[in-house]
């Protein structure tokens, strides 16, 4: 049987370490960095619910003005109760998000190896999925639009750490 000379080992080991960065599929990622990622998207929840609370608000301020009693613009029932269907579906969508999220934060602050909080990270991703939905379903409007855009575009950031499929458009 016959071996390789030793200089020939050496050649091959510094080829190796010369081409290091290029054989790693992907640099390593603090827990910092993460933890970064995780309050982005924690505050674009905060972010869209606050507007879907103000914007609840500014709607049912309208609707109770006498302008547009006077206009004689009232809403039919049906259509107040589609309204309110896409409102609760949007919101429990959100509430749900916002729970996994928080799950998240917990799970992820009480380790050290963040990558443990990997199945965390796959229920944040499956609640979006289910506002993703919805909004692409439903009118909300151009803000809800930029506002979910912005917190999908955290979350996508988030899910390719953990490498999870992200979320689509």
């Amino acid at each position: 049987m016959r071996t390789m000379p030793t200089r020939t080992w050496g050649l091959i080991a510094v080829l190796l370490l010369a081409a290091g960065p290029s054989f790693s599929a992907q640099p390593a990622v603090t827990k910092a960095r993460v933890a970064d990622l995780i309050v982005k998207v924690e505050n674009g929840v905060d972010d869209f619910r606050k507007y879907l609370e103000q914007r609840g608000d500014n709607a049912k301020d309208a609707s109770d003005s006498s302008a547009a009693k006077r206009r004689g613009k009232t809403a039919t029932s049906s259509q107040k109760a589609n309204a309110d269907k896409k409102k609760d579906e949007l919101d429990d969508a959100l509430g749900d998000l916002n729970q996994s999220t928080n799950r998240l934060r917990r799970k992820f602050d009480a380790t050290d190896a963040w990558m443990q909080t990997k199945a965390e990270v796959e229920r944040v991703i499956d609640d979006g999925r289910k506002i993703n939905q919805v909004v692409a379903r439903g009118k909300y409007g151009s803000q809800v639009d930029r506002l979910w855009g912005v917190l999908r575009s955290g979350m996508n950031d988030l899910a390719r750490v953990y490498n999870v499929t992200p979320l689509g458009l």
